[in-house]
């Protein structure tokens, strides 16, 4: 994680860019460098600025949260984009989380989560806020396995397979839970396999929502 984490910040609302960046100036170890409302400007301050994460709202004119984290994720791949909207839907929150996001967080949330959730992206890793993982979790298993998302396990896991369910829950890759677990990355990508098809889902997705349904994060 950066020593400083720098933060775009986008809302059509000016109001919303004034608290925003009122309340993340009081954050030790946060630096606003820019706010934005209107987010066809965000790829061109993109280029000539260093972010670290893009704070943007869901519902914006022009191009909303979803459009722009797409453009943001091909262009940029390194800077986390982190949402800010006041929708609990659980339809919005897997299409957020399809293109790019790092974390979702609600409008409603305070110092402290925002906070959690910025540190939490800038090391790489994913944010689900409590409300986002009741939705996520709710979802029914129909649902689940239309999205190729987590169906019941088909074989009992090994512990370190659970082990390494957890790891990837939280984004790392396959060569940070090699150095977490003492293990070569080739075996990291050998038990991934096997929790493919112990799982019967087809990529990571799937089991991140193993992970969120029982309770492994």
């Amino acid at each position: 994680m950066p020593s400083t984490i720098r933060v775009l910040l986008t809302d059509d609302h000016e109001i919303i860019l004034d608290s925003l960046s009122l309340l993340l100036s009081r954050i030790d170890g946060v630096c606003v460098v820019g706010t934005l409302n209107d987010s066809r400007d965000v790829v061109n301050f993109l280029e000539v600025n260093d972010v670290d994460v893009l704070l943007t709202d869901m519902d914006m004119p022009a191009l909303d949260g979803i459009q722009l984290t797409l453009r943001v994720r091909q262009r940029f791949p390194h800077i986390k984009v982190l949402m800010l909207t006041v929708s609990e839907d659980a339809d919005s929150i897997r299409e957020a989380f399809r293109a790019g996001i790092a974390g979702y967080v609600m409008k409603k949330a305070g110092k402290l989560e925002l906070e959690r959730a910025l540190k939490t992206v800038a090391r790489g890793e994913k944010y689900f806020s409590e409300s986002v993982m009741s939705q996520l979790v709710a979802l029914p298993v129909s649902t689940v396995r239309a999205n190729d998302e987590a169906p019941a396990p088909l074989a009992p896991l090994t512990d370190r397979e659970i082990e390494i369910i957890r790891l990837i829950a939280q984004e790392l890759s396959t060569n940070i839970i090699a150095d977490k677990l003492f293990i070569s990355p080739g075996t990291v990508e050998t038990h991934r396999h096997n929790i493919l098809r112990k799982l019967g889902v087809k990529n990571s997705i799937g089991i991140i929502k193993y992970a969120l349904k029982n309770g492994l994060v």
